[in-house]
C-alpha cells in the first residue's frame, strides 16, 4: 500500500512539474490564442443575432463560448500563479541583495576611513622611505597597488549591486502590475462566464419543453447532411473514373498515379498535422465522426468532415498545392470544389462564389471561393472534408491546431 501511495505521489508531482514548466511567454501565447477564439465566436454570434436562429443554435454557441472562457480562466490562473512564484523569488533576491549591499557599504566605508587615516599620519613616500630594504619597499609598493585595486573593485561592486537592485525593483513593480491586470481581467471573465451559464440553463429549460420538436428538426437536418455526403461520394468516384480513363484504367475507387502525382501525394502525407486552415479565421462548429447530439441525446450526429463557422464573406483557401478536380453545384449546399493532391482530395463545400474552374493548378493558400451562409443557422459556414481516394479522413488530424 505504501509503495502504491509513493508511486501515486511521484505521478502527481510529475504532472504538477509539467504544468509549472510552462514559461510565461508560452502561457501568454496560449491566452491570446484562446482570446482570439472567443472573439471569433462573439463575432459569429453577433452576425447571426438578427437572423432568428433556433434555441438549439443559441445553446451550441453559448456552449462553445463557455468552454473557451473556462480554458481562458485556467490559463489566466496559471499565468497569475507563475507571476506569484516569480514575484516571491525576486522579493527574496531583493532582500538578500539589500543585506549584501549594506555589508558592502559598511566594508567600503571602513576601507575609506582606514585609507584616510593612513594618508594623514604618514605620506606614501615616507612609508616607502622607511623601508629597511629594497625588497621591503617593493612589497610596500605592491601592497599599495593591491589596496587601491581592491578599494576600486569594492566601489564597483557597490555600484553594480545598487544597479542590480534597482533593476530587480523595477521588474518586481512590472510583475505586480501585470499580475493585477490578469487578476482584474479574470474577475471580468468569470462574471461573463456566470452570465453565460445562467443563460444556458434558461435555454435548456426552454429546449426541454419542446424536445420532440427539436428532435424532429435535428433528424431532418441529419437526413439532409447524409444526402449531401452521398452526393459528394458520387462526385469523388466520378472524378476518379474520369482521371483514370485518361490513363486506361477503369477503377472508380483508386486513382492511378503518375510519378508526378505520387510525389505530390507523398509530399501531402508528410505535411500531416501541419496543413493550414481552409479559412483565414474560424471556429469548428461540428467535428468529424458520429456522436450523440449534446442536448437531444437520442439523435446521432454524423459528420464526414468538419464544419467551420467563419466571418461574413470569408474566403476558402486551398490547404495544399494541387489541381481542381471538380466544381459542382449541389442542391441545398451551394457549390462544392474538389482539389486533387495525388490520390488525396480536399473538399470545400457551401461556396456561394467560386474563383476557380476544373483543371486549374492551385497553390497552397490560394483563395478558391467565398463561403456561403448556412440556411438553418444563418452562419457563414464552410463544410470541409478530406479523402484518400474514397476513404474519409479526419481533417482534425491533418490541419494544424484544428
Amino acid at each position: 500500500m505504501k509503495n502504491f501511495q509513493y508511486i501515486l505521489l511521484i505521478v502527481m508531482l510529475s504532472f504538477s512539474l509539467t504544468g509549472m514548466s510552462q514559461t510565461r511567454e508560452e502561457l501568454e501565447a496560449k491566452r491570446q490564442e484562446i482570446q482570439q477564439e472567443i472573439d471569433e465566436i462573439n463575432s459569429i454570434i453577433k452576425t447571426t443575432e438578427s437572423k432568428g436562429k433556433s434555441a438549439l443554435g443559441e445553446y451550441e454557441d453559448l456552449q462553445k463560448r463557455i468552454k473557451a472562457t473556462e480554458r481562458l480562466i485556467q490559463v489566466n490562473n496559471q499565468e497569475a500563479n507563475l507571476l506569484t512564484r516569480e514575484i516571491n523569488t525576486n522579493a527574496n533576491k531583493i532582500d538578500r541583495l539589500r543585506n549584501e549591499l549594506e555589508q558592502l557599504k559598511t566594508d567600503y566605508e571602513k576601507m575609506i576611513q582606514k585609507s584616510y587615516r593612513s594618508k594623514s599620519s604618514k605620506s606614501r613616500i615616507m612609508f616607502l622611505f622607511s623601508s629597511e630594504s629594497f625588497l621591503q619597499a617593493y612589497k610596500r609598493i605592491q601592497y599599495m597597488k593591491q589596496f587601491a585595486q581592491y578599494r576600486k573593485k569594492q566601489g564597483e561592486e557597490v555600484m553594480q549591486q545598487t544597479k542590480t537592485l534597482q533593476e530587480l525593483n523595477s521588474t518586481l513593480f512590472e510583475q505586480r502590475r501585470d499580475q493585477e491586470k490578469i487578476l482584474a481581467q479574470n474577475r471580468k471573465t468569470k462574471s461573463s462566464l456566470v452570465s453565460d451559464k445562467n443563460n444556458l440553463e434558461q435555454l435548456l429549460v426552454s429546449i426541454n419543453k419542446q424536445k420532440k420538436k427539436y428532435a424532429q428538426e435535428l433528424k431532418q437536418k441529419q437526413q439532409e447532411v447524409s444526402r449531401i455526403d452521398r452526393e459528394i461520394d458520387r462526385l469523388i468516384r466520378e472524378a476518379i473514373a474520369k482521371e483514370n480513363k485518361k490513363v486506361g484504367s477503369d477503377s472508380k475507387a483508386t486513382f492511378k498515379l503518375s510519378p508526378e502525382a505520387q510525389a505530390l501525394a507523398k509530399d501531402f502525407a508528410q505535411n500531416k498535422g501541419k496543413l493550414p486552415w481552409p479559412v483565414k479565421s474560424g471556429v469548428v462548429s461540428m467535428r468529424f465522426g458520429e456522436r450523440p447530439h449534446p442536448i437531444v441525446k437520442t439523435i446521432k450526429v454524423m459528420s464526414n468532415g468538419v464544419r467551420i463557422d467563419t466571418e461574413k464573406n470569408g474566403k476558402a483557401r486551398a490547404i495544399f498545392d494541387g489541381e481542381v478536380s471538380q466544381v459542382s453545384k449541389i442542391p441545398g449546399a451551394n457549390v462544392v470544389v474538389m482539389i486533387r493532391h495525388g490520390d488525396y482530395l480536399s473538399v470545400y463545400n457551401n461556396l456561394q462564389k467560386v474563383f476557380v474552374k476544373s483543371g486549374d493548378k492551385i497553390n497552397r493558400g490560394e483563395e478558391i471561393g467565398e463561403v456561403g451562409i448556412n440556411s438553418s443557422s444563418g452562419k457563414t459556414t464552410l463544410i470541409f472534408q478530406l479523402f484518400k481516394n474514397t476513404n474519409k479522413l479526419n481533417p482534425e488530424q491533418w490541419i494544424y491546431k484544428m
